[in-house]
């Protein structure tokens, strides 16, 4: 009674009201401090409406040169020829193809993110949600570079398209090429609807915080006449939900179509069951490792601590280790396939990644693959943003030659010892690749320039004072997400 008495005093009712749960069991909150959400509107928004840093010219000017690289190396490749790269018989499929996988795999942690772990309710995705839309939007554009010139005809690209045939052109259903087009494309569509939607709340907020006319004329566009009505909210929730379902099967099938390209093949090292769940398994290892190597030092520039809290970083490189070991345990596997299955190429196609000409490729993706995500399991690295930041940048190195060692070293060498080779990039192919880390970074550094990086409404929901079951909700002001 005394309890209940001292509820009612304090404002909130005995019934709404749970005890704390023990200091042992107690979790850090997602949002620190006791942020108001008119604080936190006030910080996410004043990253895009404040006045430009000098930090973000100097990144902007940097990755812009970059990319500018990229578009004056494709623009020699389609005049002069595919003969510009470094591909050559044996090896047909090299670099353009890696760079293809890598890009594609980077994008899906923000499906990830925004979907799968919507569906299971996980609150701490709502401070890096948005980030990681974005970031799969922007690397999936850089993968579709790739499939695009690598034909050596990009013009006549409108062949890949189910059109209805005419002058006896029809898109080549069996070929993997087609299965990307389908894949890629529904994959950005959908992606791109899911971001956008997830924008529409907080691009109200900033039509309404705008000071100029232009900006209340475009955040107003393209917030679609938004005002936060019951009516509103509850068409956006079932719209959300929705298209979480959709996209929850891309982060599976996308993936395993793109494997497809590998494992429908009769070549030893490619001809495997295993590589769709492996595949994706590397995808959202590489997914978060990008996520981690972008949020890392924008939590620090932007003043964002409070909001992308240590807990975050904790939760993401456990999934980091996870899918890490999961990835070391394909690589052990294909071993044991090739040893089991009794087929000497199989076998000798192995041995040929690990002891061969390309062993360095090979023993460079076993460390950074397999060993630096096992540090992880030490709390005192995962709470070191420096030793984050490092490992995250030394995934996606191990998973760039990942895709290296499964292209190149496999069409190294054929059944024919005539027939066998060794590939070494073009500077060509090294700084197209290098030039879609620009175009990625501009579009990424533009997109935290002009839109709310961080979900405003959603981080408002897990406040404390939002959460009328948490031990603090309702006791001060703002206690109920509008």
């Amino acid at each position: 009674m005394a309890h209940a008495a001292s509820s009612t005093a304090a404002g909130v009712p005995a019934a709404v009201r749970v005890e704390a749960p023990p200091p042992e069991l107690e979790r850090e909150p997602l949002v620190l401090n006791q942020r108001s959400p008119g604080w936190i509107t006030d910080h996410i928004a004043g990253v895009a409406e404040g006045k430009t840093p000098t930090w973000w010219w100097v990144a902007f000017g940097i990755s812009a040169s970059v990319m500018t690289v990229c578009f004056i190396m494709l623009a020699y490749l389609i005049s002069t020829g595919i003969g510009v790269w470094g591909l050559n018989h044996p090896v047909a499929w090299a670099w353009d193809i890696t760079n293809f996988v890598f890009w594609i795999g980077i994008g899906h942690a923000g499906t990830l993110i925004s979907a799968i772990l919507f569906l299971l309710r996980q609150r701490w995705r709502t401070s890096i949600n948005r980030a990681a839309e974005a970031m799969t939007i922007f690397a999936v554009i850089c993968a579709g570079i790739f499939p695009l010139v690598h034909t050596g005809r990009p013009w006549l690209a409108w062949w890949l398209l189910p059109i209805p045939t005419s002058n006896n052109i029809w898109p080549q259903f069996r070929s993997p090429l087609e299965w990307d087009v389908f894949a890629v494309s529904t994959y950005f569509t959908v992606s791109v609807l899911f971001w956008y939607m997830g924008l529409i709340p907080d691009l109200a907020v900033m039509r309404d915080r705008a000071k100029s006319k232009l900006k209340q004329i475009l955040y107003g566009l393209f917030a679609l006449g938004w005002r936060g009505s019951n009516r509103h909210w509850s068409n956006y929730e079932k719209a959300y939900l929705l298209l979480a379902g959709l996209s929850t099967p891309l982060v599976l099938s996308v993936h395993s179509i793109v494997s497809f390209d590998f494992a429908v093949s009769q070549l030893p090292g490619w001809h495997t069951t295993i590589f769709p769940p492996y595949f994706v398994a590397g995808a959202i290892f590489s997914g978060f490792g990008m996520v981690l190597t972008l949020l890392v030092p924008l939590r620090s520039v932007c003043h964002l601590e409070d909001i992308i809290t240590k807990r975050h970083v904790d939760l993401m490189c456990k999934v980091v280790l996870a899918t890490g070991s999961i990835v070391g345990y394909a690589y052990g596997m294909e071993f044991f396939i090739a040893w089991y299955g009794g087929n000497p190429y199989e076998l000798d196609a192995f041995k040929f990644r690990a002891f061969g000409p390309y062993w360095w490729a090979y023993w460079i993706m076993i460390t950074c693959n397999v060993i630096s995500p096992q540090l992880f399991w030490f709390k005192r690295i995962r709470q070191n943003m420096w030793a984050v930041f490092i490992i995250s940048i030394v995934v996606n190195i191990g998973m760039w030659f990942e895709r290296f060692v499964i292209i190149a070293t496999t069409l190294a060498r054929e059944f024919m010892p005539s027939n066998w080779g060794y590939f070494i990039p073009t500077k060509v192919d090294i700084l197209t690749f290098v030039g879609t880390f620009g175009l990625f970074l501009t579009l990424f550094l533009l997109f935290m320039r002009f839109l709310p990086m961080i979900a405003i409404s959603e981080v408002k929901g897990i406040t404390p004072q939002a959460d009328p079951h948490h031990p603090l909700g309702g006791a001060k002001e703002g206690g109920h997400h509008a």
